[in-house]
């Protein structure tokens, strides 16, 4: 098993790729703090899985003290940590124009403040550990721009630098850091970029424009962005840090 004994925590764990990662994780042998706003999704993650492999953290990680606490909480119910898979996002504001400043900083707040702290308040425990792994979660959005969620993509941006200058300034302390960029995945969320006009016509044909433009021809499945995933915080991938892994079908490399 890959991950056997190692302690690793997940955020916004409960659903889509989140909860492929942990099956993943606890497949390979790791015992999963699962952080998540929704306790009943989190108890349903535990029945599951099981308690003796799976710690639930409830927390609003939009919220500095969330963040933080969060962590905190999953390391002291772990006993430690050697991963940290900060997967935490939302669509944000479709447009600039008369843009909502409340839900413009939540998004902020949610896709890069979570993460940033994230890593902060973990780093001490895979020192302790002597290294760790840490994978962010962007987007292709965060590699190229996006007309239908520029602040979106303005924080998927964001999070891709952090990950360049956090793999520079942890390598000596061996702690990896990398970020996993997937396409407009088959998840819950998928509807929040879509579909923001409540119009299932227009999200049909939205979705349909995103997919043809994809030269594999469909969607990215929540379990292959765990997949990769899986591959960057094993390993089999010791000597990876500092990279924007695309897990899109081919639509960066136009």
């Amino acid at each position: 098993m890959r991950l056997e004994g190692k302690l690793a925590i997940v955020t916004a764990a409960a659903s889509g790729m989140g909860r492929a990662g942990v099956e993943r994780f606890v497949r390979e042998g790791a015992h999963v703090a699962a952080i998540d706003i929704s306790g009943d999704a989190l108890k349903t993650l535990v029945n599951e899985f099981g308690a003796d492999k799976v710690h639930p953290v409830v927390a609003d990680l939009s919220t500095p003290d969330g963040a933080r606490d969060s962590i905190d909480e999953a390391v002291a119910a772990l006993g430690g940590a050697d991963i940290l898979w900060a997967h935490a996002g939302m669509p944000g504001p479709a447009s600039v124009e008369d843009l909502d400043m409340a839900a413009y900083q939540k998004a902020m707040d949610l896709n890069v403040t979570s993460a940033a702290l994230g890593a902060g308040q973990v780093a001490q425990h895979m020192r302790a550990r002597g290294g760790g792994a840490i994978v962010f979660t962007s987007s292709i959005s965060g590699l190229v721009g996006s007309m239908m969620s520029p602040i979106y993509s303005t924080a998927k941006w964001a999070v891709v630098g952090l990950t360049k200058s956090l793999a520079l300034a942890m390598a000596g302390d061996n702690i990896r850091v990398n970020v996993v960029c997937p396409g407009l995945a088959d998840t819950p969320m998928k509807s929040g970029f879509t579909g923001r006009s409540g119009d299932p016509a227009e999200a049909a044909a939205n979705e349909a424009k995103i997919v043809s433009a994809v030269p594999l021809g469909r969607l990215v499945k929540a379990g292959e962005v765990a997949d990769a995933v899986l591959w960057l915080v094993s390993g089999e991938a010791s000597f990876v840090t500092g990279v924007a892994l695309p897990v899109d079908g081919g639509f960066t490399a136009k």
